[in-house]
């Protein structure tokens, strides 16, 4: 069972002491669960593959001289906590819910990483006056990209690349994010799930 669960995440480089990392990280999840909704329910039988394979993707798309990373509307911890059990950046999460920053400071401590949670509210466009130097920004399951793109421009415009998580109705938020942005991005295929892509975008402008 544990060589079957590192043989799905070891084509994305990761190493036996991430993996080991990842698995305290699952245990810890699931015993949360019980008290806070981290994940969706329906998606506990195939935590491993829906959670921390899904995240584990994004790891060849991030530069290894990546300093920091943002995840946005970090909930439960993906894909920023694999990030960071896997990768030395400094990972920076930002949240609005007390009980999922809780969780999030505590898996760093259990887990034994680097990063920084921040508790505030995304919406409406309340960004720090003063950002660090961000190489690397992600979202998993946060918002419909139109609105991704507002939250996440003043980092894109600071000089990072995003990669957004992004389902199968992807090439509709493309389309509806194109009557405010011109954007040069890549779409990946997703690893996990036939109709889901990672988005990868180094570039936006208003149009």
């Amino acid at each position: 069972m544990l060589q079957a669960k590192f043989d799905r995440v070891a084509p994305f480089g990761v190493s036996r002491e991430s993996f080991e990392k990842l698995e305290r990280l699952e245990a810890l999840a699931e015993k949360w669960q019980s008290h806070i909704n981290l994940v969706s329910n329906s998606t506990l039988p195939d935590f491993w593959n829906r959670h921390i394979v899904d995240s584990a993707q994004i790891l060849p798309l991030i530069p290894s001289s990546t300093r920091a990373i943002a995840d946005l509307g970090s909930g439960g911890g993906f894909p920023g906590l694999v990030i960071a059990a896997c990768q030395p950046a400094d990972v920076h999460f930002y949240e609005a819910n007390a009980k999922k920053t809780a969780f999030l400071q505590e898996a760093l401590r259990h887990m034994n990483c680097s990063g920084m949670v921040n508790r505030l509210r995304l919406e409406p466009f309340r960004m720090p006056h003063s950002l660090p130097e961000f190489q690397i920004v992600t979202a998993r399951a946060f918002a419909p990209l139109p609105l991704l793109l507002k939250l996440a421009e003043p980092f894109i415009r600071g000089g990072a690349k995003a990669l957004f998580h992004k389902g199968q109705e992807y090439q509709a938020e493309i389309a509806e994010a194109a009557r405010t942005f011109k954007l040069s991005y890549v779409a990946h295929p997703s690893a996990t799930d036939s109709q889901s892509v990672i988005l990868e975008i180094k570039e936006i402008a208003h149009v």
